[in-house]
């Protein structure tokens, strides 16, 4: 996958994860911009994100995520 298509699949887990069919987001996007992005529910979006990509993410690659952008870049290094 190309960034653009992790970008367009992650769009769609992050709308169904937080039931917000709208919801739309860019690289910059961070948890404080997404309603119901705290903490227990950032847990539950790597999961879905980690079942989705079939990956497994380190916890220091989990505490490393600042934005969307991050989490596109750690799933291009993985070649999804």
């Amino acid at each position: 996958m190309n960034r653009t298509e992790i970008q367009s699949t992650l769009t769609a887990v992050m709308q169904d994860f937080f039931e917000i069919p709208q919801l739309s987001i860019t690289e910059s996007t961070s948890a404080a911009q997404v309603d119901g992005w705290d903490s227990v529910a950032h847990v539950g979006l790597i999961v879905a994100v980690e079942k989705t990509f079939a990956v497994r993410f380190t916890t220091r690659e989990v505490k490393s995520l600042a934005t969307v952008g991050d989490l596109i870049t750690l799933l291009e290094r993985r070649n999804v």
